[in-house]
């Protein structure tokens, strides 16, 4: 039985945000409260990596690297920890080797001591690279179990991967249970399988989502873990992780003593209580404990983004229905852990089979590529038809997919040219080259603007609506200047376009808005019709248009690709329904689309 102190790594700046409010907690209401965090005796604190790094450039508008310089010098007694994916590092592909280097060696520059190294598939392949960059550094390299159930996903294949890991010379293991999938005695047995074999630091990292993390990680303690991740109360539990206070009050005065503050530990959450409330725009009905994620495996972090998603695409209703299709298209896939980046390529796959309202009539590039094995070999069986459905007659990949990536580290440099200040901004294009470029442009414009944070409910600064005649008040904070806004009035509700009656600190503004689906950007102009003939191109998903393949009088076949949009972080290709000629071109890069628009026109 173990008997050792049990040491915690809390997970407040990175995953319990992540899981609960959509990765959207800025770095001014973490600094304040880093002197407390940094006195606690935390073994780590995970601060950076997941998807922190997106959502600062694409949505906080912070530069992540400057992110994490700033909680270096905030919390100098403490490990910095960051969620590495492998060869995909912090995007939604492999990158090349050259690349992955790089990346280790500035975040380990910057700032992070502990490396947390997962790959979606399992694939061990996938880990060398960072695993070898991160020795080079000097820092600490964790090998990651990525814990999923199937039919392929036994208690050997786990020992087996933590073997391989531990061959290309990993620290320690981690159990990473990103869906809360691990149930107490699954959690035992596997914890003992994994110390009988390997002589390493054992991490236990479980979301609560179906309420049983606290019982696995005390059962893991129990049976030879050495560590566990949790996370302050006020983000705690739900698709979030145990409380740390709580798990520091049920192992203290035993021989598993954390040893950790829990008077300070109380302290830091009552922070942190606030501050939540500030993010309430981001809260999701999807992030308290549900059972059901033993049958439909989502984990806390997809939970919330994806609920978000939904809501952005006006389909949060159909959410349940989504939650149905994950497991069937997983299945598909030859039973894929899920976890970033395959939760996004699965969940988003399962969107649009639900949305579009038969099973792969669109299928996702990132899909293509998955069953085309860019992304690694599944544990389990591909469905075939599918497979051959989705990649035609194009070769499947057997190899380590990043030994078919050239260098491209100088390529990327030279794309980015002078917008780039620094290596760490070439790297920031590397991971995001559309949201990456324009986060750098904007900064060299000055005219960066994050998300704009909506009153809280109730609160000083919240809306004030009153009755007829009276006007609608409210306050927004935009890079740290309040104003005040009055809503006067509205135009009448039937015209195409509405008129909104405001003042400004006082200055009256009128503001006109027009409906999505009237408008178009880009050179075309006008109102796009509904689709109705045979050959009107449309999409099922609301999204971007990334590119347009083709030009009038371009000759297509049925079935050959004419646009590429980008939803929910995937993209997808629209296909010819028809063959013929193209008729008229209704969208250009960039343009906002919505189902049922005709973006292409094409003549028999």
């Amino acid at each position: 039985m173990n008997t050792k102190k049990i040491t915690v790594t809390d997970t407040i700046l990175r995953d319990a945000h992540q899981s609960l409010i959509a990765t959207r907690m800025r770095l001014e209401d973490m600094l304040p409260i880093c002197d407390k965090l940094d006195r606690v005796g935390y073994w780590s604190l995970e601060v950076w990596g997941g998807a922190t790094f997106d959502a600062c450039v694409r949505f906080l508008k912070e530069d992540p690297w400057e992110r994490l310089r700033q909680l270096k010098a905030a919390l100098p007694n403490t490990r910095l920890q960051m969620l590495l994916r492998g060869q995909n590092l912090l995007g939604y592909r492999h990158y090349s080797d050259d690349v992955v280097e790089a990346f280790v060696a500035k975040a380990a520059e910057n700032g992070i001591d502990v490396f947390r190294i997962f790959d979606a598939m399992n694939d061990v392949r996938n880990l060398e690279t960072a695993i070898r960059a991160v020795k080079k550094s000097g820092k600490h390299a964790q090998g990651t179990l990525c814990y999923t159930t199937s039919p392929v996903h036994t208690v050997e294949l786990f020992v087996e991967q933590a073997k391989a890991m531990r061959d290309m010379g990993v620290d320690s293991i981690a159990i990473k249970d990103m869906a809360g999938l691990l149930t107490p005695f699954a959690t035992g047995e596997l914890v003992t399988a994994l110390k009988a074999e390997i002589d390493l630091p054992l991490f236990i990292h479980s979301h609560d989502t179906a309420g049983l993390a606290a019982m696995c990680q005390l059962k893991a303690i129990e049976c030879g873990a050495d560590h566990i991740d949790t996370a302050i109360s006020s983000f705690a539990w739900g698709t979030s992780h145990p409380g740390t206070e709580s798990m520091v009050a049920a192992l203290r005065g035993t021989p598993y003593d954390t040893g950790l503050d829990l008077e300070l530990l109380q302290e830091i959450g009552l922070y942190f209580y606030a501050v939540r409330k500030k993010y309430h725009q981001f809260e999701s009905e999807f992030t308290s404990v549900d059972t059901r994620v033993q049958i439909n495996q989502v984990p806390g972090g997809m939970m919330s983004n994806l609920a978000n998603q939904l809501k952005d695409q006006g389909a949060l209703n159909r959410i349940d229905e989504v939650f149905a299709e994950i497991p069937r298209v997983r299945e598909d896939l030859g039973f894929p852990p899920l976890v970033t980046p395959t939760s996004q390529i699965v969940g988003t796959q399962a969107v649009f089979n639900v949305l579009a309202g038969e099973r792969y009539k669109s299928i996702t590039n990132e899909v293509k590529l998955y069953l085309q094995g860019r992304y690694g070999k599944a544990q389990g069986t591909i469905n075939a038809k599918l497979q051959r459905q989705a990649i035609g007659g194009e070769e499947i990949v057997e190899v380590r997919p990043a030994d078919l990536i050239p260098p491209e580290l100088d390529r990327l440099r030279k794309e980015i040219g002078e917008l780039a200040k620094s290596e760490e901004d070439v790297l920031t294009y590397a991971m995001f080259p559309d949201i990456g470029r324009k986060f750098l442009e904007e900064r060299e414009a000055g005219t960066l603007t994050p998300e704009v944070l909506l009153p809280i409910p109730n609160g000083n600064s919240g809306a004030a609506v009153g009755g007829e005649g009276v006007p609608t008040e409210f306050v927004i904070d935009v890079h740290g200047e309040s104003y005040r806004i009055d809503i006067t009035g509205v135009g009448v509700k039937g015209e195409s376009k509405r008129h909104f009656f405001l003042s400004i600190d006082g200055m009256p503004e009128e503001v006109v808005f027009e409906p999505l689906n009237n408008f178009i950007g880009g050179a075309s102009g006008g109102q796009r019709k509904q689709a109705s003939a045979p050959g009107d191109v449309s999409t099922s998903m609301p999204g971007n248009v990334v590119d347009v393949l083709v030009k009038e009088g371009d000759t297509v076949k049925a079935g050959q690709p004419l646009l590429v949009s980008e939803a929910m972080k995937m993209e997808t290709e629209i296909q010819a329904p028809i063959a013929g000629t193209v008729k008229a071109v209704h969208v250009a890069k960039g343009d906002r689309v919505n189902p049922g628009e005709v973006l292409i026109e094409i003549e028999a």
